[in-house]
């Protein structure tokens, strides 16, 4: 089975936990599959006068995969443009396990689905929680630099599951 829409999984919830007293063990979560994003800082570490943000203009939750195609797209895009003098940091990391509840279509569905028995659903992914104002991502570059690493972080932006805005500081 493919990947379900991210729109499915946007809006940010508190996580339900299941707590069972009679069988405290089924109170665990089992088998958390493993973030899409492995890489939180490329380039070169350095002292660099400028430093770029990626902030959050809504509370969202996304799945690790996003950040993940946001993170490869800004660092080709600098890699090409700057070479090794830029260093870019995502801020954020994917705690938030994801569960679904397969959906049976088909002949003999009535058999699979069982209604809500069991409904807890499996883990299908992990997802990071974004509040409104939070830095997503940062780049630090040279003063020269800085068009360049905002250019960046627009792309990296049109990734994401929210509407972004980028903030300089020298």
């Amino acid at each position: 089975m493919g990947l379900r829409p991210g729109r499915t999984v946007r809006k940010k919830e508190r996580p339900y936990t299941r707590v069972s007293h009679r069988v405290p063990r089924k109170s665990y979560a089992v088998g958390v599959p493993a973030s899409r994003i492995h890489m939180f800082e490329m380039g070169t570490k350095g002292d660099y006068d400028t430093v770029i943000n990626l902030v959050a203009k809504r509370t969202v939750q996304m799945r690790s995969n996003s950040l993940e195609s946001a993170r490869i797209v800004a660092h080709k895009f600098l890699e090409k443009k700057l070479g090794d003098n830029y260093f870019l940091k995502i801020l954020t990391y994917p705690h938030h396990i994801l569960r679904e509840k397969s959906i049976a279509t088909g002949a003999g569905a009535d058999r699979y689905s069982r209604g809500m028995k069991l409904s807890f659903g499996r883990p299908s992914g992990v997802a990071v929680q974004i509040k409104k104002g939070q830095n997503i991502m940062r780049v630090y570059v040279m003063k020269q630099g800085l068009e360049i690493g905002k250019k960046a972080l627009k792309k990296a932006g049109l990734k994401l599951s929210t509407p972004i805005r980028i903030e300089v500081k020298h």
